[in-house]
């Protein structure tokens, strides 16, 4: 980890394209966050995407920046609303996904609480 000021500008980041219509801008990622034990990220899913259902080995951390949506745990009936300036913390280890509701893109600002990004797919 440097012992310097680092400033990252999500404009100057590459996009990585996900699955099902959303793309992935890693902020705090393996080039600029080495020693850090986090990793963040901002996510834009257009309408009508869903994650596919996915846990972490650690907790994660999404707030809305734009648009609306719902988050879930697999095997709970609660779904919790997602809009800007919901914050949520997924646990570690639990099944989970999310979707896009209404006709705008959802946005969220994601935190990885582990210094690499870890997703394990249900299937």
């Amino acid at each position: 980890m440097s012992d310097r000021l680092v400033a990252i500008r999500e404009a100057e980041r590459p996009v990585v394209e996900l699955r099902n219509g959303a793309e992935y801008r890693a902020i705090l990622g393996d080039d600029t966050g080495a020693g850090v034990p986090v990793r963040t990220g901002i996510q834009t899913s257009a309408p009508g995407y869903s994650t596919p259902v996915h846990s972490h080995p650690y907790a994660e951390i999404l707030t809305v920046l734009d648009g609306t949506g719902e988050v879930w745990l697999e095997g709970d009936d609660n779904r919790v609303g997602l809009e800007p300036g919901v914050t949520v913390i997924v646990p570690a280890g639990r099944l989970h996904g999310f979707r896009v509701i209404g006709d705008r893109p959802l946005v969220t600002f994601g935190i990885h609480a582990s210094g690499k990004r870890i997703v394990d797919y249900r299937d």
